[in-house]
C-alpha cells in the first residue's frame, strides 16, 4: 500500500463527510424557495432605489450595490401584474 494507516484513512473519511455535509447544507439553503424569494425581494428593493435615482437625477453613492437583472425582472413582473389588474378592473366597469 502507500503507507497510509487505518487511522489516517478514517480521519480522511471523517473530513470528507464533514465537507460533504457542509456542502449539502449550503446547497439546501441556496435552493430554499424562501431564501430565493427573500433574495429576489432584496434585489427588487435595490432596483427600485436605483430607478428612483434615475428619475430624480441623483447619483448612486460609492459602495452601494448596483441593481441586478433579478431586481429589474421582479419590478417588471410586478408592473405587468399591476397593469393587468387595472385593466381587468376597468373592463368590468
Amino acid at each position: 500500500m502507500s503507507g497510509t494507516t487505518p487511522e489516517e484513512i478514517e480521519a480522511e473519511i471523517a473530513r470528507t463527510r464533514t465537507e460533504l455535509r457542509s456542502t449539502v447544507e449550503e446547497l439546501s439553503e441556496r435552493l430554499n424557495p424562501r431564501t430565493q424569494a427573500a433574495h429576489a425581494a432584496d434585489e427588487a428593493k435595490i432596483a427600485l432605489v436605483d430607478l428612483k435615482r434615475r428619475v430624480t437625477g441623483e447619483v448612486r453613492p460609492l459602495g452601494e450595490p448596483e441593481p441586478s437583472r433579478t431586481g429589474w425582472v421582479v419590478i417588471g413582473a410586478a408592473a405587468a401584474a399591476a397593469a393587468a389588474l387595472v385593466g381587468a378592473i376597468l373592463r368590468k366597469r
